[in-house]
């Protein structure tokens, strides 16, 4: 079933919206979960946690690319579950490394008072992304969306892990200095 009509089932409210999301979408929204928990039952709770979501959103919201909405869902979904069960520990998990790596550039602020200076930001990081080369964009979607390894980055691109270490550093400090000279950081 394509993505308008699983939509027109949520506006239709039709219970099958959710059972057409979990045939077609299911396995990609678990890859996203399991790179970010890393445990089978946490990760299939919060793809069930995303179908609700969707089911509690879609109407209002008439998502233009229902993969991308779902990823978003199941991403934060995944990340306060990991936020939760993590609360007393610290490190570990590519999870904890890839936020540490972005920490120093957007750290500090979600606070009510800073949500225009959020959206700011997301735009900026936006048109910068857009203005990397796109292996560039794609090597630093993978890291700080999918939550992906370097391995993993590294086996998928054919580079050695060590490149891709390089490659993300400088990514990052272009990003910082673009916020910087913005006025964003």
């Amino acid at each position: 079933m394509d993505d308008t009509s699983i939509i027109s089932l949520y506006f239709a409210r039709s219970e099958d919206a959710i059972n057409q999301t979990s045939i077609k979408y299911s396995g990609y929204c678990y890859a996203i979960a399991y790179n970010i928990l890393l445990n089978r039952q946490d990760s299939e709770e919060s793809v069930n946690d995303t179908f609700l979501a969707a089911w509690n959103t879609i109407p209002p919201q008439r998502p233009k690319v229902l993969s991308t909405y779902l990823g978003k869902l199941t991403r934060n979904i995944s990340l306060d579950r990991w936020k939760r069960l993590n609360a007393r520990k610290r490190g570990g998990g590519q999870v904890a490394l890839a936020l540490e790596e972005l920490d120093e550039i957007v750290s500090g602020r979600e606070t009510p008072e800073n949500a225009y200076l959020n959206k700011e930001l997301m735009k900026s990081v936006r048109a910068f992304l857009r203005s990397l080369p796109a292996v560039e964009q794609k090597v630093f979607v993978c890291r700080y969306w999918y939550i992906d390894s370097t391995q993993e980055i590294a086996k998928r691109f054919g580079f050695s892990q060590s490149k891709v270490k390089s490659m993300l550093h400088r990514i990052r400090k272009k990003l910082k200095t673009q916020l910087e000279q913005e006025g964003l950081l």
